[in-house]
């Protein structure tokens, strides 16, 4: 079965011969993986791990919309801001200097951002082409994101309360913002979609034990957004999945309403977020792409600790009614970070080859 074949499958619901696997990590990780297994290139440890999924992009090449200020990252499309900030085991990169928290309705319209015709759509179709034997995603976790993709504008504080009493100025943002995706999103399908599986797209709705708005907020306005997006992916047969950090299975039947197949991350330790929970709850009308605590056994573990995790894990998202698929994809919840060690990385993939076949 090639992996392109088990991803397709599995986000039918299908049998497979064993699980799909994705992989996610900081560059620190990521170095380290590919110093163990010799891989010269990404895609080399990639295929040393198991991965069945590939991401086709499409990168911009027009012009300069925003320049840079020494001592900080500007980016040159968005005008979004970071700086450097170092940790115990490596660093990264911060959200600062949020341009637009102090913006209104005339600021926001005149703000920079890209034209849809300025990306490489042939660029994309060659991905496309180079990687159709793989799960094929387009997009990605900030596509169609309103919360945080705003708060990277607005700052976290405003974006909540734009949300809250519908402040013109946040809501211009957000329909600017959200009109360019669509675009973008709808000319990059069009050029590949006989090659792609699945539009990926996010939206952050938990804290750890709770929703960050309430139901009846994201309805008003971000579902809509949503949406487009949901319909636009099934007018070319694509299925959608939908990365959701924290405490997030609140939103799920909406989800499943508008036509979402999978959900991803899916953090553990967050509430209503178990694999038990949402096993039971969704396990008949959702794929689940997570689960693998970035912040458990795997970076803080034994080899012994991560077996049993990565076991009990499988036991509860392969089950199925005889005859199907599991509709689960072993992957990281997050991107697996600095201070993990290597070994344990590699062994949440060799416990997931010897746990994660199908009888």
């Amino acid at each position: 079965m090639t992996s392109k074949q088990r991803v397709q499958k599995t986000f039918e619901f299908e049998k497979t011969d064993r699980v799909a696997v994705n992989y996610e990590c900081n560059a620190g990780i990521n170095g380290r993986l590919m110093a163990h297994y010799g891989a010269k290139s990404h895609d080399e440890l990639l295929d040393a791990l198991g991965v069945d999924f590939r991401t086709v992009w499409y990168p911009y090449k027009g012009p300069v919309l925003h320049q840079p200020r020494e001592g900080k990252n500007v980016d040159p499309v968005w005008g979004i801001t970071t700086r450097w900030i170092e940790h115990s085991s490596g660093g990264y990169w911060d959200y600062c200097d949020f341009p637009l928290t102090e913006a209104d309705e005339e600021a926001v319209a005149n703000y920079p951002m890209p034209n849809p015709d300025d990306f490489d759509y042939d660029y994309s179709l060659e991905m496309s082409k180079q990687y159709k034997d793989y799960g094929l995603f387009c997009g990605g976790a900030g596509l169609g994101c309103v919360i945080n993709t705003n708060g990277f504008f607005r700052g976290m504080e405003q974006t909540l309360v734009d949300l809250l009493i519908d402040e013109p100025a946040g809501m211009l943002l957000t329909k600017r913002r959200m009109d360019i995706e669509l675009a973008v999103m709808e000319r990059m399908i069009d050029k590949c979609h006989e090659n792609l599986d699945i539009m990926y797209m996010g939206e952050d709705l938990g804290t750890q034990i709770a929703p960050i708005i309430s139901p009846d907020v994201y309805r008003r306005n971000i579902k809509p957004y949503h949406k487009r997006l949901i319909d636009l992916a099934a007018s070319y047969n694509l299925k959608v999945m939908i990365h959701t950090c924290g405490s997030s299975s609140w939103a799920y039947p909406d989800f499943i309403e508008m036509g979402v197949r999978g959900v991803e991350t899916l953090q553990p330790e967050a509430h209503n977020m178990t694999p038990e929970y949402l096993k039971k709850t969704y396990g008949d009308k959702l794929v689940f792409h997570g689960c693998i605590s970035t912040a458990g056994p795997l970076a803080y573990g034994t080899a012994d600790e991560v077996e049993q995790n990565v076991k009990e894990t499988l036991d509860i998202m392969m089950e199925a009614k005889a005859g199907t698929g599991g509709g689960y994809c072993l992957s990281p919840t997050h991107q697996i970070q600095d201070n993990t060690p290597a070994e344990n990385v590699v062994r949440m993939y060799e416990f997931g080859k010897k746990y994660g076949v199908y009888k």
